[in-house]
């Protein structure tokens, strides 16, 4: 009987193997209820987020084709450039694992896509599993936004339209033999009426304006890890309405809140979301520190830069002339981030006049007089976090979890009580109070009991505290001077200084004190920069001899030169004193900082420092453009 059993068992497999294989041949593809079943499983898990949300795209662009009409030639140049360009594509014969079932596997790749293009070829139409794929596609497209990029190779458009032709052949011995050819039908002319690109001149030049369109049209990362997000998508959803006002003018929008209240990540998720609708867009960020350094012409040349593409060395003449005039036939998207000056939105986007229809000028700012002095009609009061938001995101860097250890959740409500709903602060003792004992949160919430609730840089300064020395000198370092600076050579820096900064840095990341930019570079929240900056003035802010670092003009010009100043650790200046404020003896003044390890002075004004300066624990000296003929005699070891 077992043997029998066996036998059994055996010819229905064989069966079954045999009705696949008949349903291979002659229907080009798997049985129609396993891929609805893959279909619709994974779009009932996509629901909640498009295409376009990184929370659910495996890849940049899906790419569809007749691999024998293109994939040795249009379609293998343009996977090879995309791929140049950083954008992670999927193309079956590259990206498939050994072994998979083609069929469910590229359907479940284009639901994972955020842009899919379709390259039209002659026989396109001739393969069914091409059919599915376009079909699904495009249902993708009118069911999460997917982004639909068609490219028409040595056919016409109006093909897809008409189903003549070849295409229309091709359709039609597929009837006798799928029940899909209708839908197929409708995906093929509602592609056909899709803007897309037709094939002429030059293939190296027709694939760059590909490539190009898709760099533009994929989301600009710019906002950091999902935990930062917390709360942003309730705000982004209003925001959106807000933007939506006036379809056809200019709208300039405001952002108003705290510091560390959301305001950047806030613009930032609105610009992913948004930019690639428009003509040219630009996030400008850190505009209150990037025009107190650079100017404000900088920022104009690094706008007409960013929205019309250009290098920045390619924008010649009048910037001032040109941004007033370059974008008025542009429907422009333009973040101005952290605006604290009235003449910061006159010079960079004074007029709505300067914008063409359609445009968005987005302004974030603590400063709501501003908005109201440049008559922003419309402006986004950003709420603080719910209770059910402050948990998740005070839970998110406490505990690595979504909400609080049970043994801590009665110590965890009165911190976040404390922290009064801000990102910021959430995220700053959440991150000091990981891995910490009961008797250690109890400290810290002593602490937080004695301060106001409205002295935000008090609290923060809780987790500076528990720094040890090391920690604390990197800290207060990068704070003061290294802020956009680029870490490996920070890094060499503080090394020479002898810190042995590797594990430091990584603590101080730890900690949400510091970040590190995509581009490499130091970075942190401004309110944690203000907390460093009161740190170093302590008790004797007028007093900036007694000060460990020194970054202000104007605090060089209060020094007595007639006083030690061997506290001070490290200078850093960028432009030369004006001569009103700058003290008679200034090489003096250097001169009497015996302790510097680190002088940075851009356009120093002496010819020549005093015989005093003799600082022997220097290892960063930097005179840029400076009018120094000699540093000092002899040599220095």
């Amino acid at each position: 009987m077992a043997i029998l059993s066996w036998f059994l068992n055996a010819i229905t497999v064989l069966f079954r193997c045999l009705l696949w294989c008949f349903r291979l041949v002659f229907f080009m593809g798997p049985p129609q209820e396993q891929i609805n079943h893959s279909t619709a499983s994974s779009s009932s898990s996509f629901h909640s987020a498009p295409p376009s949300s990184s929370e659910s795209c495996k890849h940049d662009v899906f790419l569809s084709f007749r691999g024998a009409d293109t994939r040795n030639t249009i379609v293998d140049h343009l996977y090879s450039a995309l791929v140049q360009q950083g954008v992670y594509t999927y193309k079956d014969d590259q990206t498939l694992p050994r072994g998979e079932t083609i069929g469910p596997s590229l359907l479940k790749a284009i639901e994972e896509s955020q842009i899919a293009v379709i390259v039209f070829s002659e026989n396109y139409a001739d393969s069914s599993w091409c059919l599915q794929e376009l079909a699904h596609i495009m249902r993708c497209k009118d069911e999460r936004g997917l982004i639909v990029m068609p490219i028409f190779y040595h056919i016409d458009p109006s093909e897809l339209r008409k189903q003549k032709g070849k295409y229309g052949k091709a359709l039609a011995k597929h009837k006798s033999h799928s029940k899909n050819v209708e839908s197929w039908r409708k995906a093929l002319v509602d592609a056909g009426n899709l803007s897309g690109d037709v094939f002429n001149g030059p293939e190296t030049i027709f694939i760059k304006q590909i490539v190009d369109t898709i760099s533009n049209r994929l989301p600009v990362a710019i906002s950091s890890d999902d935990e930062d997000l917390i709360g942003i998508k309730a705000r982004l959803q209003d925001l959106k309405s807000m933007m939506e006002m006036e379809p056809d003018g200019v709208l300039i929008v405001g952002i108003w809140g705290f510091g560390g209240g959301g305001k950047t990540t806030l613009a930032s998720s609105l610009y992913d979301e948004i930019s690639c609708d428009f003509d040219g867009s630009c996030f400008l960020k850190d505009v209150r520190e990037e025009s107190r350094k650079h100017g404000l012409p900088r920022l104009q040349k690094e706008i007409l830069s960013l929205v019309l593409k250009l290098k920045t060395e390619e924008v010649i003449g009048d910037v001032d002339r040109l941004i007033k005039s370059r974008f008025r036939l542009k429907k422009v998207l333009m973040v101005l981030d952290d605006v604290d000056h009235l003449d910061q939105l006159k010079e960079l986007a004074g007029s709505n006049a300067w914008f063409g229809k359609g445009s968005r000028i987005v302004i974030t700012t603590r400063d709501n007089h501003l908005l109201t002095a440049h008559k922003v009609g419309v402006v986004y009061n950003i709420s603080l976090l719910n209770d059910d938001e402050a948990i998740h995101l005070f839970s998110k860097h406490a505990f690595l979890e979504h909400e609080p250890v049970e043994d801590y959740a009665m110590l965890s409500k009165e911190v976040f009580s404390y922290a009064g709903g801000l990102p910021l602060a959430l995220k700053v003792l959440g991150s000091f109070l990981c891995d910490k004992d009961m008797s250690e949160w109890m400290s810290a919430l002593a602490r937080l009991k004695e301060i106001p609730h409205t002295d935000i840089v008090e609290k923060l300064k809780i987790s500076y505290d528990g720094l040890n020395p090391v920690e604390k000198e990197l800290f207060l370092d990068i704070a003061c001077f290294f802020r956009w600076q680029r870490k490996d050579f920070v890094m060499e820096i503080l090394d020479a200084c002898g810190f042995h900064p590797i594990i430091g840095v990584k603590v101080l990341t730890e900690k949400a004190l510091i970040t590190v930019s995509e581009e490499g570079r130091f970075d942190m929240h401004d309110l944690i920069q203000e907390m460093g900056h009161h740190i170093v003035r302590g008790e004797n802010p007028k007093n900036p001899e007694l000060h460990s670092r020194v970054w202000q003009l104007e605090d060089v010009a209060k020094m007595d030169a007639m006083k030690e100043n061997d506290r001070i650790k490290a200078l850093h200046v960028w432009f030369m004193l004006d001569e009103d404020i700058r003290p008679s003896s200034l090489p003096q003044v250097i001169g009497n900082m015996k302790k510097l390890r680190w002088f940075y002075w851009y356009e120093y004004p002496e010819t020549s420092f005093s015989r005093e300066f003799q600082p022997t624990e220097l290892c960063y000296l930097s005179l840029e453009d400076s009018l120094v003929e000699q540093l000092w005699e002899g040599y220095k070891i």
